[in-house]
């Protein structure tokens, strides 16, 4: 299985010239009064981020839907994290479009061939597939089932049929804002990462935070240490605890990212008991320990999935098609929310991410390119 790294980019501010082809469909009663133009969410610091969603609409090819389902992956619906996220962006999808939208979830990766099958007996007109993990299977019920239309989260594949739509992250651009705010305020110097199950995805999240804790090192021109640990299973609330513990305790870190989904949980309790500092994953997670969250690297994948959800809906030629998102279509981001660090680290964080969206810093995925950035920011 390939990354795919951009076929075609659909961008949550402008839709990239994907029209569809083939005979219009008369507009159905469910058809919304008016097109959304954006869609919002309240970050847990009461900021509100505000996301483009299109701009023209074909609205005389919208298709009537009646089911939407959502296979999750392993951590459950109430993860505070990447399935609730996806959820969320559903529940929006069925308000807006008067669809009714359904979930199962996952308790194991092995859960989720058995849980499309289970999912496709509703008559599902289109099914969503979330985590890394999920590819084949999913793409085996493409093929299967030509009639209905399948959406995943977080992979994809060169050669994508053409009922099936994959969305990916970059995840490294904002993990590497959240790595240089790690780097300027440890004081112990050595800075802790858990992961779920070590898989490209999360190694973006991993080196794209190295990448930053490494960019801070070297403004402050000094070493900085990173220990990864991976707990793999994004369930695993006590296995997560453990390895934070270790981290804190053994390692010396005085904050530590996590990338783990549920397993996540387990990280930000062991930061609570020993009065240290987290980073939370895919949503604001400083409601969960408002004194140790640090801040939070944002994956808006409830927005990926109301907008790509719509484009479907009102007739937008997205099939055989890769979404990706990052930082410049104000996808993916940091919390606003910053205090436990200063305005002038904040502050230096959002120049850099003007810097990611110019193209000045690019962020490594994996770690080869993380040994590359290192070399370049030591020139």
């Amino acid at each position: 299985m390939k990354i795919k790294k951009s076929i075609s980019v659909i961008s949550l501010g402008i839709i990239l010239a994907l029209t569809g082809c083939g005979s219009n469909v008369t507009p159905s009663d469910n058809t919304p009064d008016q097109t959304p133009e954006t869609v919002s969410e309240t970050q847990a610091s009461g900021d509100t981020v505000t996301h483009d969603i299109i701009d023209t609409l074909p609205l005389n090819r919208h298709i009537k839907i009646d089911h939407i389902g959502l296979v999750t992956s392993e951590g459950g619906i109430d993860d505070e994290s990447f399935n609730q996220s996806a959820w969320e962006g559903l529940q929006r999808t069925s308000g807006s479009y008067d669809c009714d939208v359904k979930y199962v979830e996952s308790n194991t990766i092995a859960d989720f061939k058995g849980n499309v099958d289970t999912i496709l007996t509703d008559d599902m007109d289109l099914v969503w597939g979330i985590g890394y993990d999920c590819a084949q299977d999913m793409l085996d019920a493409a093929t299967e089932h030509p009639d209905v239309y399948f959406a995943m989260v977080d992979n994809t594949f060169e050669d994508l049929p053409s009922n099936m739509t994959g969305v990916v992250f970059r995840g490294q651009e904002p993990a590497f804002l959240a790595g240089f705010i790690a780097g300027n305020v440890t004081e112990t110097d050595r800075i802790g990462f858990v992961g779920g199950v070590q898989n490209d995805v999360i190694d973006q999240f991993r080196y794209g935070f190295q990448g930053g804790v490494a960019y801070a090192a070297a403004r402050l021109n000094k070493e900085i240490e990173v220990y990864a640990e991976y707990a793999d299973s994004f369930s695993d609330e006590s296995t997560g605890k453990a390895l934070a513990d270790k981290l804190y305790d053994e390692d010396g870190c005085d904050i530590v990212f996590q990338a783990a989904g549920a397993t996540g949980l387990g990280v930000i309790e062991s930061a609570k008991e020993h009065d240290l500092y987290v980073i939370g994953i895919d949503k604001d997670q400083s409601y969960l320990a408002p004194d140790n969250v640090l801040t939070s690297v944002l994956k808006y994948v409830s927005v990926a999935i109301y907008t790509v959800s719509g484009d479907y809906i009102l007739g937008i030629d997205i099939g055989g098609k890769t979404v990706s998102l990052g930082l410049s279509d104000n996808s993916m981001g940091i919390s606003g929310q910053h205090s436990l660090y200063s305005d002038d680290i904040y502050n230096t964080a959002m120049a850099l991410k003007d810097d990611i969206i110019a193209g000045n810093i690019v962020p490594p995925s994996n770690g080869p390119e993380y040994g590359k950035f290192v070399e370049w920011i030591w020139k």
